[in-house]
């Protein structure tokens, strides 16, 4: 078990994971690892290079070229492909509607899951994901599984979206959504689900504050 404080955040896509465990990690000075933006990364890899995802074995021998970093610029975490900010670029819908996918591959979750561990054994951390109370952090000091309704969600993404000059249907969005949750709650590799110790926490009519605040004390009761 790690000698530093783990704090697991799992849960649907566009629940607040990330919005959530990036302001928990600076308000208590730890680092935040977004496992998401990983496989993120990992897809849009594989697409610019023309990797099959049907036949991914091509993909997982080029992960070892592959080199993943995270950094602060003017407060905003920014996302790197073998030192290319690509903050950006993972979160195109070509990106999004591939990366389920990716995330399902069995030897690409094992090679992240070791690099997160990995992070996770070396400072105080926030981490958020599917599978991090479950299979990245089962020793986790606490767990987190935020949930929000569907329609919550996608209004979310899709005004994230505009904001980053992405047109997307609000429509489509939801179908997007719909179509995740489905597809990684009954994944066979590490499927979403929530950890048995993890604490539920619905983000619905909630402000990001809110459920900062939540979660900030359920941390306090364990550290």
């Amino acid at each position: 078990m790690s000698k530093y404080v783990q704090v697991a955040i799992d849960g649907p896509a566009s629940a607040g994971k990330s919005t959530v465990a990036k302001i928990l990690a600076k308000k208590m000075g730890y680092i935040y690892c977004d496992t998401g933006a990983m496989y993120r990364v990992v897809t849009l890899f594989a697409l610019e290079n023309n990797l099959s995802l049907d036949q991914p074995s091509e993909l997982v021998k080029e992960l070892d070229n592959l080199v993943m970093t995270f950094d602060y610029v003017d407060g905003l975490q920014h996302v790197y492909a073998n030192g290319i900010d690509v903050t950006n670029d993972i979160r195109m819908p070509d990106v999004t509607n591939h990366v389920s996918k990716v995330s399902a591959i069995k030897e690409i979750r094992e090679e992240l899951v070791n690099r997160q561990k990995a992070i996770s054994n070396s400072q105080n951390i926030v981490m958020d994901g599917r599978d991090i109370g479950t299979v990245v952090l089962p020793n986790a000091d606490l767990k987190i599984f935020l949930v929000a309704s569907v329609k919550e969600r996608a209004e979310r993404r899709y005004k994230e979206n505009i904001e980053k000059g992405i047109m997307t249907s609000l429509d489509e969005l939801q179908k997007e959504i719909e179509d995740r949750d489905y597809y990684d709650s009954h994944r066979k590799e590490s499927p979403l689900v929530q950890a048995s110790d993890a604490i539920k926490v619905d983000t619905t009519g909630l402000s990001i504050e809110e459920v900062v605040n939540v979660i900030e004390n359920e941390l306090k009761k364990v550290i």
